[in-house]
Formats: structure tokens, sequence, C-alpha cells
């Protein structure tokens, strides 16, 4: 088992491409690999993540701006909070297929939208 977590933030006051629109960010998880199951090479975890704007982004936002990713005009803010849990599977040899579920509350940043059920799928190829 392993436990991660991490911490990022960023003033709000300038556009960013990098990642998404995000200006304060918490996380903490744990995952664990398939020794407990007989599937040592399989891993699974959970993760929770808070994300949030800065006041000066929500406003820029509420007033109609556009941001790379969000905005329509109608913020009502509210800290975008994230339920994370995947499954790493050991298919054969180097393949590696992941299946994971997000559970996402106030999407956007918005009370008004959500919450969001997301599935995920990811393949993960070693030569």
């Amino acid at each position: 088992m392993g436990v991660f977590g991490r911490w990022g933030w960023n003033e709000g006051e300038h556009e960013s491409y990098a990642y998404t629109e995000v200006d304060q960010t918490a996380q903490i998880g744990a995952g664990f690999n398939g020794r407990a199951w007989h599937r040592k090479w399989d891993r699974a975890g959970v993760v929770l993540v808070s994300n949030g704007i800065s006041r000066v982004h929500q406003d820029y936002l509420a007033l109609g701006g556009d941001g790379f990713l969000l905005g329509d005009g109608r913020l009502n803010y509210g800290r975008e909070d994230i339920v994370e849990t995947y499954y790493t599977l050991h298919a054969w040899r180097g393949i590696y297929p992941a299946f994971g579920l997000q559970h996402i509350n106030n999407p956007g940043y918005n009370r008004d939208r959500g919450p969001v059920l997301v599935t995920t799928l990811r393949l993960h190829i070693e030569f």
C-alpha cells in the first residue's frame, strides 16, 4: 500500500494552458498492489481531490469571461470535488488496461452543474 498527496496554488490572474483551469488543488489518495488478491502486478486505488479558482477568476467567469475550458456567463461558484477510483489489470506481458470511475461535484466550479459520473479506460503498453 502507498499513500500520496499533492497541493498546488496559483494567484488566478494569469491563464494557464498546461493542464486545466485550477488555481488551488489538494489531493490525497492510496494505492494498492494486487498481492492481497493473488494478482501481484495489478493495481487499485482511490483519490480524493478538491479544486478551486481564485476570487478574481470567479468574477471573470461570472461576468461572461471565457477560459480555455470554462465560461458560460452564469457561474454559481462551488469547489470542484472529485472522488476517483481505478483498477489497473495486468492482462498479458506488458499490457495493462486500467478502468476508472470519477464522481465529480460542481464540475467546472459551478453548483448548477452535476454531480457527474465519468468512466475512464486507459491502456498502458510496455515494449
